[in-house]
């Protein structure tokens, strides 16, 4: 009544009732790429693990040959649909990597594949550089001099690309992530290529601890990283780290799902311990091919212990940190942008305890309505 005393308006939205709730941030994706891992799919239900796909030429690398043969367009328009996806399971932020090029050409290719889409498209995007998410057949044998590669050319590169694309503008950063594990990048190289972005003026994120532990978390802490993902495997000290930093730590619950594990990052423990936590989908098309964050929180909340609450927090105001965007959207408060879900629920809990189903009723970004499509409302 007070706002309606003040302000008419010639377009009303009836919440009838239901929750509304921030609309959702994806902090960790990688939904540009060429082809399909279907193959893959059936490998792992056999069995095979993600290290042995990888050491096979599989992984990313079938990912790899797939995008460098792939056209601009056919990326804009794969990657697209993938976002449509999102924008339906009621995100309408996302941080989107590259890492399906391994060389700058390709890398830039989807660089451009990504600032396309986040000008014509009604979710929100935020660029990484992940050259370093493998090494590509052309260094099998020579890591070293990819890392060289990366560092000297690549990263220059892309940074000028930043420079002269929409993305300062538009007050969106750009980071440079890279994969700490073992058979991708060791601590000593994934440090310095982060140094090496850091300096140029990259904001920072890391690949860690999802397989094994070679002290990654607490190198890319110490380098004032925005976020760390995964997190499955880190230690009692590192979470101590993490605590006590400015850094997110992301966890990725569609992976360990998608790989039939019973093992997941121990998101109770990192919360406990005073860890900022967000949630992700981690939508790829081998580990995480999974366009709904409300099936990462139904996922948390059942194998990782989160609360419904901190689901929602994760995936809104923490998340939006993660990738730089706290001051624009993430919470529901004045100077922000009206990023907003109108939920087919009377209670927030419902995304989480109903799974499986459409939890989204209606999604509104920047103050417009721009989900379900308007050929398909009443």
């Amino acid at each position: 009544d007070e706002v309606l005393s003040q302000f008419s308006s010639a377009n009303v939205i009836d919440a009838g009732g239901r929750a509304v709730c921030p609309s959702f941030v994806d902090p960790h994706t990688h939904i540009v790429f060429g082809g399909n891992r279907l193959a893959e799919f059936e490998q792992k239900i056999k069995g095979a693990d993600y290290l042995e796909i990888l050491a096979a030429g599989g992984g990313i690398i079938s990912t790899v040959r797939q995008t460098r043969e792939a056209d601009l367009a056919e990326l804009i328009d794969e990657s697209r649909g993938r976002l449509d996806k999102m924008l339906a399971c009621g995100t309408t932020w996302c941080e989107v990597k590259t890492g399906y090029g391994l060389d700058t050409e390709t890398e830039i290719k989807m660089l451009e594949a990504i600032a396309a889409l986040d000008r014509d498209h009604s979710v929100e995007l935020v660029p990484t550089f992940l050259g370093a998410h493998a090494v590509p057949p052309e260094f099998r044998e020579h890591t070293p001099d990819y890392v060289d590669l990366i560092c000297s050319e690549m990263l220059p590169a892309v940074w000028n690309w930043y420079r002269n694309s929409h993305f300062p503008s538009a007050g969106k950063l750009i980071f440079c992530d890279v994969f700490a594990e073992k058979n991708a990048f060791d601590t000593g190289q994934s440090e310095r290529i982060l140094d090496t972005a850091r300096q140029l003026g990259f904001r920072l994120k890391a690949h860690v601890d999802e397989f094994t532990n070679i002290g990654a978390s607490r190198m890319a802490i110490g380098l004032n990283a925005a976020s760390i993902d995964h997190l499955d495997q880190i230690s009692e000290g590192e979470i101590a780290l993490l605590a006590a930093s400015e850094t997110i730590g992301v966890i990725t619950p569609t992976v360990n799902f998608n790989f039939g594990s019973s093992t997941f990052a121990n998101a109770r423990d990192l919360i406990d311990a005073g860890c900022a936590i967000a949630l992700s989908t981690d939508y790829n098309p081998g580990s995480a091919p999974c366009p709904s964050q409300p099936m990462a929180m139904a996922i948390a909340c059942r194998y990782q212990r989160m609360l419904p609450a901190e689901c929602l927090n994760a995936t809104t105001i923490n998340a939006a940190s993660a990738i730089g965007v706290v001051g624009v959207t993430g919470s529901i408060e004045v100077g922000k942008r009206a990023d907003l879900l109108i939920l087919n629920a009377t209670d927030h809990r419902e995304i989480m305890y109903e799974f499986g189903g459409g939890p989204v009723g209606t999604v509104i970004s920047a103050g417009e309505q721009v989900w379900p499509p308007a050929a398909d409302r009443p």
